[in-house]
């Protein structure tokens, strides 16, 4: 019977090193190869048995997790910031790091995170892209106003990005130099190219069979738009992993830090460990949630009522989170409780 062997990778985007080693911390082998399949493959059929694996989450990690999992006996993968021993050695090289993660691994010390289902994290990237196209719409909307302001021309705060009213204000420029109407037009030109490649991603993802129906059933809750609801199904992927509702608020990135030592204890800002995607998304809703949802509303009003509006933001974004994974888990829309009399 083949003993287990353990192997600790250390990916990179041009190479990958690698650690392999018996249950026991015999070294077998030890090396680097070419990030590529064709080197990830030769190097798979030469390992001596069969193995289980762990590699440390980055932005190369997916692709390689994905290949090399059907050919695993079990694969991991670390959460980056968790593996401080790393960081903090002494001596440090990618060779030594996937020693390190070999030695965790073998020792059932591996601070695991969790990965999507592939299909998730297509439809993942999808959406970020969608986010990368807002942002950029919203940057040549300031950049459109800028060079209003720049050649001194008025304009409607409330209307410029209206495209009838864009179009009319630009035919009616007279004092307005040619360089910067043409700036105009094509900044103008680029806004629209972006907000309809916005909508045709938005629609395909609403459409694509593993969302449709999650996406109906966030939308139930009062506040809750398809953006929210889109990005809540795939930052989240499985709500199942979350054992509590405070776990999922810490995921989201909408409690503070806590530092406690000798019987004393303090609050620090909000965390930077969190899913900033997830906890921009919440941090908007909640701002304009409450002007649909009254259960909503009660809360940002109790909350005011201390003095504290960040708070009341956050207080709400914690309720709104609590409501998307009840309905997310029980698979049934939303029904907003009773108030007792």
């Amino acid at each position: 019977m083949h003993s287990l062997y353990y192997v600790g990778l250390d990916v990179h985007k041009k190479s990958i090193s690698y650690s392999v080693k018996t249950a026991d911390g015999t070294r077998v082998d030890f090396g680097s190869i070419p990030a590529t399949r064709t080197a990830v493959a030769a190097w798979v059929e030469a390992l001596p048995g069969p193995w289980v694996g762990a590699l440390e989450a980055t932005l190369f990690t997916g692709w390689i997790y994905d290949f090399l999992q059907p050919f695993a006996v079990d694969l991991q993968v670390a959460h980056p910031a968790m593996l401080q021993a790393i960081a903090c050695a002494k001596k440090k090289s990618d060779r030594l790091d996937a020693d390190k993660i070999c030695d965790l691994l073998r020792c059932d010390l591996l601070p695991q995170c969790y990965i999507a289902p592939p299909e998730i994290r297509e439809l993942r990237r999808v959406l970020r892209y969608r986010n990368l196209l807002v942002r950029q719409a919203v940057r040549l909307k300031n950049r459109i106003s800028g060079v209003l302001m720049e050649v001194g021309e008025p304009y409607n705060k409330k209307r410029l990005h209206g495209k009838m009213y864009f179009y009319e204000l630009l035919d009616h420029l007279q004092h307005t130099p040619e360089s910067a109407i043409e700036l105009l037009a094509i900044s103008r030109g680029m806004l629209e190219t972006f907000q309809d490649l916005e909508g045709q991603l938005i629609a395909g993802l609403k459409r694509h069979a593993l969302l449709a129906r999650r996406v109906r059933l966030l939308e139930s809750i009062q506040g809750v738009g398809e953006i929210t609801a889109l990005s809540w199904a795939l930052e989240i992927g499985e709500p199942e992993r979350f054992a509590s509702v405070r776990r999922a608020i810490s995921y989201c990135g909408l409690c503070a830090g806590l530092h406690e030592s000798a019987d004393k204890q303090r609050r620090a800002p909000i965390s930077k460990q969190r899913n900033k995607h997830l906890q921009t998304v919440l941090v908007e809703a909640a701002k304009l949630a409450p002007r649909f949802n009254p259960e909503l509303k009660a809360v940002r009003e109790r909350e005011l009522a201390r003095g504290s509006r960040n708070r009341a933001t956050l207080a709400v974004a914690r309720k709104l989170t609590a409501y998307l994974l009840w309905v997310d888990r029980h698979r049934q829309p939303f029904v907003a409780r009773a108030r007792a009399a």
